[in-house]
């Protein structure tokens, strides 16, 4: 997994409406690019939301949001229309970001293995850089960690 202090490697994916979207074009403004398994599953329907739920609260501090997952962008779409979504989920159904950033490789369920996308986020500062990473997620609360982080550090 990628750690603070490199430049965040700039990438383009399709969002839910099939638009590129590159990490680049955000720079200027503080990025939160979250790592997620799959739309519509319990877990990341509740981050997806509380991150929605949240931002007002993240675009009045400069800040966007980003969620990618390996889900198609069809599948992108019926997510986002059915939570409203109003930030871009993007498209890696290749992993080709997901394994840049170190999210994924062999997960273990119920005595199973398999690939997949560790649910992680790194905050991205205004420069590209990676200021923090958050390699264990606990989906309830997560919004409210990175909201506290990212008002320390416009603070100082």
């Amino acid at each position: 997994m990628l750690e603070a202090g490199i430049v965040a490697p700039d990438f383009t994916l399709p969002d839910q409406n099939g638009e590129p979207v590159s990490l680049g074009q955000f720079r200027g403004k503080w990025v939160v690019l979250y790592f997620y398994p799959k739309d519509m599953t319990p877990g990341c329907t509740t981050e997806a939301c509380n991150f929605q739920e949240a931002l007002p609260d993240f675009q009045k501090i400069d800040a966007v949001v980003l969620g990618v997952s390996k889900d198609s962008v069809a599948r992108h779409k019926k997510f986002a229309e059915k939570y409203n979504l109003q930030f871009p989920l993007l498209s890696d159904a290749e992993s080709n970001v997901c394994e840049t950033y170190g999210v994924y490789g062999k997960k273990k369920l119920y005595g199973r293995e398999y690939m997949g996308i560790t649910r992680s986020t790194f905050l991205i500062d205004p420069e590209g850089k990676i200021v923090k990473v958050y390699p264990k997620v606990k989906v309830k609360t997560h919004h409210e960690e990175v909201m506290k982080d990212l008002q320390v550090l416009k603070e100082s």
